[in-house]
């Protein structure tokens, strides 16, 4: 069961935070100052903080420095009144993972948190597999069936998005966006060739294919041989 720390003054927003989130299955410890938050989050073990900007005394911002300063890395969404962008940037730069401004639905903080806890559980991992395909992320190295691939930088952090989105559709902007950083890449024929590079090298002879193009919406590495 994840662990999730809620930092919130407003008495009656902090209880409706805490019946949603226990109501969804986490176990759920609460504060209502800066101080008791920075003390909670540096003492406990937690798998995601949420934490409010607005607190009194010591204010969000400063406990997430103060957290980030100690090295702590545990994944933090804020919430925040304020909607202006220099005020996002801020959030983002002092070390928040997310930011959700208020008033906000419910079912959206849980559907962003519930996203930090995936990405933070799939960026401990440190090999990725699909099949008889493996992905060493220390070691930089792919193999399939025991056999190396050499892959360049760029097939290699391709194939990483591939298989952390194996079994779902991956469009071309979705690669332009996370892998080019280039949401522009995604109007040209860079990245086809890209996967067609790619799939000459892990798409071993006499193996069942893993990388699949699907007109119209984009690529999928599938898992499942019979999928």
């Amino acid at each position: 069961m994840a662990r999730i720390l809620l930092v919130e003054d407003e008495r009656k927003i902090l209880r409706s935070l805490e019946r949603g989130f226990k109501a969804a299955g986490y176990d759920v410890a609460s504060a209502a100052n800066g101080q008791a938050a920075f003390q909670d989050a540096s003492r406990g073990a937690f798998d995601c903080i949420v934490l409010d900007v607005m607190l009194p005394g010591m204010n969000g911002m400063d406990v997430l420095a103060e957290f980030r300063n100690a090295g702590k890395s545990t994944p933090v969404l804020l919430l925040t009144a304020r909607d202006a962008v220099e005020d996002r940037v801020r959030g983002l730069e002092t070390g928040a993972d997310d930011y959700l401004v208020k008033p906000f639905a419910f079912a959206e903080l849980l559907a962003r948190v519930r996203a930090l806890l995936r990405r933070d559980r799939a960026d401990r991992e440190t090999v990725l597999q699909a099949r008889d395909l493996e992905m060493d992320l220390i070691e930089r190295r792919v193999t399939r069936l025991g056999q190396d691939i050499g892959l360049t930088r760029r097939e290699f952090d391709l194939l990483e998005y591939l298989l952390r989105h194996k079994n779902a559709i991956v469009s071309r902007e979705m690669l332009g966006r996370d892998v080019w950083k280039e949401p522009n890449y995604a109007l040209t024929n860079v990245i086809d060739v890209c996967i067609n590079s790619l799939r000459r090298k892990i798409e071993l002879q006499d193996t069942q294919p893993l990388l699949h193009t699907l007109r119209g919406l984009g690529y999928c590495l599938r898992d499942d041989p019979c999928a």
